[in-house]
């Protein structure tokens, strides 16, 4: 990889001129949060546990550089296995490049001693006071004005996401992050992928691995299916739109089977021609087997929404992916127009093939390591920018 060759460039113990190598050295204070040890810079003091999942804790700091606040994630299983340290690489880049209003961005990354420290990982992002999962499940009245504007953000971050060919794929509400000015931003990028196609960014692309929590995941992904577009995501919107309006999931289901079963109980059967359409034989015969279904008015589901509300639902839940309405389609919805503005929607036209050719390379747990140093320094030497940017022209001139 052409990054072994960059970090070359540098160091490899940055901190050479400390008389230790320990936490002292660094200027590092250590805490133990929830059974996870911090090793955090000085300048951040510890306010409050935001939250703690599988792949990570964040917490609450203030800078004391500048007095102001920001969220701290230290990534956790990054270097367990290939697949795991290719997500943390995948969310580091993504975060990077994704420069949107209505995305989390990463202030910086706290430097590691060396190249072999690289083993913990701290992220500093912008704070946000809560996800959607939270306003959902209080007490907070939601007007329909809230609910219209937080599906607009969402909507006009995934277009911008979008146009950059990149696809989230795990779109939900604990994903998406508000204050109290219902300032929306989407994060999470463990899961997102890029689609490598120029010519047509969100042409289909085979994905095997894990993808999309149970109750956000499309019909086509149910029905074993992967070969993926940006339908996909869409379908999470809608999922997550209904459990707004509805102030709880609208397809809580227990397992795969079921889930399927919730969806088509409230959809419809799919027709035959939807039956026909899906490549895997066996999803196929599932669906013939299947009790027929008539659709249920979305009001019997959903009772007093906005009947444009409801409109816009039933189009971001149609069950097959070619049926379903566009980001931009959805943004330009009647239900959204009060707040739809071409003109501030974004889109990305920059290349990020360079960013991601990792993806097609047979990589080590060293290769990979060597790319999120590299990563890392990024943030912290405006030489290693400038030599980054020359060799992103020279392989993009390369290829095209």
């Amino acid at each position: 990889m052409e990054n072994r060759r960059l970090l070359r460039s540098y160091p490899e113990n940055l901190y050479k001129n400390s008389q230790t190598n320990g936490p002292e050295a660094k200027n590092y204070e250590i805490s133990s949060i929830l059974g996870t040890t911090f090793e955090l810079d000085r300048r951040y003091v510890i306010l409050n546990v935001i939250g703690s999942g599988a792949y990570g804790t964040v917490v609450s700091a203030t800078d004391s550089q500048n007095g102001q606040n920001a969220a701290v994630k230290r990534m956790e299983k990054s270097f367990e296995n290939v697949l795991m340290a290719k997500r943390a690489l995948r969310e580091l880049i993504t975060l990077r490049i994704l420069n949107h209003e209505n995305i989390i961005r990463i202030k910086t990354i706290q430097l590691p001693f060396s190249r072999n420290d690289v083993e913990e990982i701290y992220i500093v992002s912008e704070l946000m006071e809560a996800d959607l999962s939270t306003v959902i499940k209080s007490r907070q009245t939601l007007t329909d004005d809230q609910c219209q504007f937080f599906l607009y953000q969402l909507l006009r971050g995934l277009k911008y996401m979008h146009s950059a060919n990149i696809l989230h794929r795990d779109l939900k509400p604990r994903n998406i992050l508000v204050n109290r000015n219902c300032d929306l931003k989407i994060c999470d990028f463990g899961l997102a992928r890029f689609v490598n196609n120029n010519r047509n960014a969100l042409n289909l692309r085979t994905m095997s691995d894990y993808v999309a929590t149970r109750w956000y995941r499309a019909p086509e992904l149910l029905l074993s299916t992967h070969t993926y577009t940006a339908a996909m995501d869409v379908w999470s919107v809608g999922c997550i739109f209904g459990e707004l309006l509805l102030r709880k999931p609208i397809f809580p289901g227990s397992d795969a089977t079921n889930q399927l079963e919730l969806i088509i109980n409230a959809l419809g059967s799919p027709s035959p021609e939807e039956i026909e359409s899906i490549p895997h034989i066996e999803s196929r015969e599932t669906l013939k087997r299947m009790h027929k279904r008539t659709k249920k008015p979305l009001t019997m589901i959903i009772p007093n929404a906005n009947p444009q509300a409801l409109d816009l639902l039933e189009k971001l839940l149609a069950f097959s992916p070619s049926k379903r309405i566009s980001i931009s389609e959805a943004l330009s919805h009647p239900y959204l127009s009060s707040f739809h503005c071409p003109e501030d929607e974004p889109i990305c036209t920059e290349d990020f093939r360079y960013e991601f050719r990792f993806e097609d390379e047979n990589l080590d747990i060293e290769d990979l390591k060597d790319l999120l140093y590299e990563e890392i320094l990024l943030y912290h030497f405006p030489g290693k920018v400038e030599e980054y940017n020359k060799a992103k022209a020279e392989f993009l001139l390369k290829i095209n």
